[in-house]
């Protein structure tokens, strides 16, 4: 026996955090060979010279010696142990606790990370009425018109609904647009949507028409560079955003007002906390990785809050901020060497420690690294690697999610690979079957890190909101004192790799209940629930909120 079977792996998830016993169940799986697994916790903490001038501090795996060869089922066991390894035995809790001081010290000065928004009231699942939502993407910007029906609506499911909207693409054309050509590019989409509508009729004496936006880029009410190829802020970074975009829809014919500007992350909290009142959490996992959360106003530092009325901070008991979640990790990850090859050739290596654990845009790249060390010392893949693979991010993750996802035979996941990454060697079942056992290691480390970051912060929010209780009047105790009483909390989530990659959403959902039993409250649940179209019904709850 050769690979780690997908059945295997699935029967041993849930063991993950109990330290010997899979370590035993490990070893009778490996009867065939002949070494013991070494350390985890050892081996993640051996670094080499070339790793500490990167990672000052950090736990760093060994490296392989050149030329070593090995069988498949030695690298397999050696990739399990430093992959999942310091996971092990009190490991997950551990980090969870390390990644909950982190957030709880950055709350307080960090300009970059844990950032308040102004959102600091929750839905009501009252609100009611058509409402104007923009959603500005890294590819797309769609415009809708969002009703909302009420929590108690006779239809469930129909609570929400997205009566019309279009969908533009944001192709080269569009993303070299400078500047104000490009918000009058969306303002023209915008009248576009609305031409058939109602409120696109709407007369000045009107009003102005109120609007929400959901903006994929970094946000504080100001224009910043965009990155990934916009040259919209060219000659404007500084600006108010809302006025740039009211100011087009001016030129364009429609007298509109931004009312709300929110991240994705924001609007998944708010687009489920609707329908659902127990959300305290919007949780995206995709190309990126991102977490906002319903925090207690007192844990987070004065100077974060910049310039706002008194009459905000005499309302606002708790606040929905922006953790910037992919920046944590700092010093309290266990970097194996396949990490460390990702975070040689990044341009900012220690600028987002967990989002190169946990997001789409790096599993397949740590999964290449760690491929392409079994080419040259086991002769996996007949000892050819493909000379497309060599390419940084040329393995990507929806062809671990595909592998992962395929049959017992492999066929489709095997024809995939070969057209891919072409090779003078083609691709077997055997092969693929052990890229799959790959791919699983690496999606369950994600998944288990994300749990432990999921807990952190849920466990933050609990301290935060007991620690107020002396300073607050009747009324807010009375607030606070059900905040403690839920039983049950959901984090809303979004995003391709939560969505789609087979079995991670169960997968995180069982470490989320492990560490909840491991810190004695397994009495308590943190659910994680999908929120659909959560950007553009997200705006439009927030919208509702203000109108």
């Amino acid at each position: 026996m050769t690979t780690i079977h997908r059945s295997f792996l699935a029967a041993i998830v849930k063991q993950l955090l109990r330290g010997k016993s899979l370590i035993q169940s490990l070893l009778t799986f490996w009867t065939t060979s002949s070494h013991p697994p070494s350390s985890a916790k050892q081996s993640s903490t051996s670094s080499s010279s070339s790793s500490q001038s990167i990672y000052e501090g950090g736990k760093v795996s060994a490296p392989y010696a050149p030329g070593l060869r090995r069988s498949t089922q030695d690298f397999l066991r050696e990739v399990e142990d430093l992959i999942l390894g310091p996971l092990l035995d009190d490991g997950l809790l551990e980090l969870s606790h390390a990644l909950k001081t982190q957030f709880r010290t950055r709350l307080q000065t960090d300009p970059a990370c844990m950032l308040p928004s102004f959102n600091h009231k929750l839905p009501t699942g009252l609100e009611r009425g058509r409402y104007l939502a923009l959603d500005v993407g890294g590819s797309t910007l769609r415009v809708a018109l969002v009703e909302l029906r009420g929590h108690d609506y006779e239809i469930k499911g129909k609570e929400t609904e997205i009566v019309s909207m279009k969908s533009f693409r944001i192709d080269k054309t569009i993303k070299d647009l400078e500047g104000l050509a490009f918000f009058d590019w969306m303002a023209d989409r915008i009248v576009e949507t609305l031409e058939n509508e109602e409120e696109g009729r709407r007369a000045e004496k009107d009003g102005a028409l109120p609007m929400a936006l959901s903006w994929s880029f970094p946000i504080d009410g100001r224009i910043h560079g965009m990155g990934k190829g916009f040259r919209a802020a060219d000659g404007l970074q500084g600006q108010d955003l809302g006025t740039v975009i009211e100011a087009a829809c001016r030129r364009s014919g429609l007298v509109a007002e931004l009312l709300v500007i929110l991240n994705d992350g924001n609007a998944t909290l708010l687009s489920r906390a609707y329908t659902h009142p127990a959300t305290r959490f919007g949780l995206i996992l995709g190309t990126g990785v991102n977490i906002a959360a319903h925090l207690p106003v007192p844990l987070i530092g004065a100077a974060k809050f910049g310039e706002r009325p008194q009459e905000w901070f005499e309302e606002a008991q708790s606040v929905i901020v922006n953790t910037e979640l992919g920046m944590f990790g700092h010093d309290i990850l266990s970097i194996t060497r396949w990490d460390a090859d990702l975070k040689a050739g990044h341009p900012r290596p220690n600028f987002q420690p967990l989002e190169h654990m946990l997001s789409g845009m790096y599993l397949g790249e740590v999964a290449r690294f760690v491929l392409i060390e079994a080419i040259a010392t086991t002769g996996v893949f007949g000892g050819v690697v493909p000379e497309n693979l060599t390419e940084p991010y040329s393995l990507s993750t929806e062809t671990m999610s595909m592998t992962e996802s395929d049959n017992a035979t492999l066929e489709t996941a095997t024809a995939a690979f070969a057209q891919r990454h072409p090779s003078s060697h083609a691709p077997t079942a055997t092969d693929l079957a052990f890229f799959r056992d790959i791919s699983a290691l690496i999606s369950r480390r994600s998944a288990a890190i994300l749990a432990a970051a999921v807990h952190g912060i849920w466990d933050l929010r609990l301290d935060g909101v007991r620690e107020t209780l002396p300073t607050l009047s009747p009324s807010e105790a009375a607030t606070a004192d059900t905040e403690l009483a839920l039983k049950h909390t959901m984090v809303a989530f979004n995003g391709s790799v939560l969505e789609s990659y087979p079995g991670y959403r169960d997968m995180c959902q069982s470490f989320v209940n492990e560490l909840l039993e491991a810190s004695g409250k397994s009495g308590l649940s943190i659910d994680l629930v999908p929120a659909k179209e959560s950007s553009i019904i997200g705006a439009g709850v927030a919208l509702a909120a203000v109108v």
